[in-house]
């Protein structure tokens, strides 16, 4: 069964994530567009380097064509956030883009966004889906023919990077003389990030700068294990900072001067702090109820409202839609910023972390220790925990009546915006979510030390399987 999560339908090429799959759902989509009476110029459609992508969104655009939809559809895989701007700027009812972000290799993805360029929120996923299983239920096979009249081809590049050049001060890294090394792990970012700094004239050298469906046999996520080799470079040839972005470009990963992997929380931070005090940009800030508490603590200092949302960035898409926050993100490395896109967007993300750097005139390293220094000590992290059954069930009870202390932690406060999230002071919680998909129990934490981290993982661990 084709089921949208938060980032939309996720497969494995060749299992469930098959071409008649595919044309189900575009055809589903098709229907939701025509039965929904959306108004627009048409439908982008676009695709990441993973394996078939390229066919996937051929066959889907040739179904949108049959179904009398203008399709436009990318020349060559493109970021996610390029693929949202081109939705915008040509005010069409939405985006098909085939991605499975940073997903293992072995996967592929269909997400839908709409005609604001954000992700589809559930009411509209819920009513795709109402649509594709309808025609799931009919057990026929989708077979259209070819409607080239109404498939135009487009490359979006040009454009969105226009629009980046808007949003970040390229003169001001371009004077700093800072040296930057790129890792685009295999996927979209090639031609897009690394192209921006060089046609500034900054020094660059990029790793991984070519396709490859297999993302060098692991999966494209900015982690630290996953950027080891940019980290040497950075190291080896003494860069100012390494950057990274996931496969399809909405996520990122930063390297600091001291070969260090800057957690995406302390990214989020640093740039919201940047944002509101170097460039006055209007507005609150906004995070997920998973990301760390010290955008509370920079927007009390501040004086700006602090918006908590469910995990998924669509929630925050909604805030910077109603230009209510300077910036907002989450700490799965996803981040936007006022009046940008309601997308995550990883090249905007490293390119503000190089503007930050520059205009600052501080490494990377001093500017986290002044954060630390004047707002407080965060430690934040996140594990997954495999369920059997039984534990899963245990589990759904005990949060379904929280506990009031928990391994001498007194609980402050009970959040159940998303999972339950037990608040025990200011910068010390833990967050419980069951996933929708597997048998799996994500736990996240943040106190003020690493020791106390591990009493509150720990803490969380026994709460869910005691021994």
């Amino acid at each position: 069964m084709i089921k949208f999560g938060t980032s939309g339908w996720r497969g494995i090429i060749g299992e469930d994530f098959t071409f008649d799959n595919v044309r189900i759902a575009t055809q589903g989509i098709a229907n939701y567009l025509k039965n929904s009476g959306q108004k627009g110029s048409g439908v982008v459609v676009a695709y990441d380097t993973r394996f078939l992508s390229e066919k996937f969104a051929a066959e889907a655009s040739k179904i949108l064509a049959f179904n009398g939809i203008q399709t436009f559809l990318c020349t060559r895989d493109v970021p996610t956030p390029c693929a949202a701007f081109e939705t915008v700027r040509r005010k069409a009812m939405g985006a098909i883009n085939f991605t499975a972000s940073h997903n293992p290799p072995e996967y592929n993805g269909l997400k839908f966004s709409t005609s604001n360029g954000a992700p589809a929120l559930p009411e509209v996923t819920e009513a795709i889906e109402s649509e594709i299983h309808t025609l799931e239920e009919k057990h026929e096979r989708i077979d259209v023919y070819d409607v080239p009249e109404l498939i135009e081809t487009i490359d979006p590049k040009d454009r969105y990077l226009n629009e980046l050049r808007q949003k970040i001060d390229i003169e001001t890294i371009r004077k700093s003389g800072l040296r930057i090394a790129i890792d685009t792990l295999y996927g979209t970012s090639r031609d897009y990030l690394d192209y921006f700094l060089i046609e500034a004239g900054v020094d660059v050298k990029t790793i991984h700068n070519y396709r490859d469906p297999y993302f060098g046999g692991f999966s494209p996520e900015c982690s630290e294990k996953n950027l080891g080799d940019l980290r040497k470079v950075v190291e080896n040839e003494k860069y100012d900072l390494g950057l990274s972005t996931d496969g399809d470009a909405d996520r990122f990963g930063i390297i600091d001067d001291r070969n260090r992997f800057v957690s995406p929380n302390m990214v989020i931070a640093l740039v919201a702090l940047y944002l509101k005090r170097y460039r006055n940009i209007p507005g609150g800030l906004a995070r997920s109820v998973a990301t760390t508490h010290l955008i509370d603590a920079i927007g009390k200092k501040l004086d700006v409202p602090v918006y908590e949302t469910p995990v998924g960035f669509k929630y925050i898409g909604e805030l910077i839609l109603e230009d209510k926050i300077a910036l907002g993100g989450e700490e799965s490395a996803g981040m936007s910023m006022y009046r940008h896109l309601p997308e995550k967007d990883g090249v905007l993300a490293c390119l503000l972390v190089a503007e930050m750097v520059a205009r600052t005139g501080k490494k990377l390293g001093e500017l986290i220790e002044a954060t630390f220094q004047e707002f407080g000590y965060f430690y934040s992290k996140r594990v997954d925990m495999k369920l059997t059954p039984q534990l899963r069930d245990s589990l759904a009870a005990k949060l379904a009546n929280p506990p009031k202390e928990v391994d001498g932690l007194t609980v402050a406060n009970v959040n159940t915006i998303d999972g339950v999230k037990l608040v025990f002071d200011a910068n010390t919680w833990l967050l419980f979510r069951l996933s929708g998909t597997e048998p799996v129990a994500r736990i996240y934490a943040e106190a003020c030390s690493p020791k106390d981290l591990k009493h509150v993982l720990d803490a969380g661990r026994k709460f869910v399987a005691p021994a």
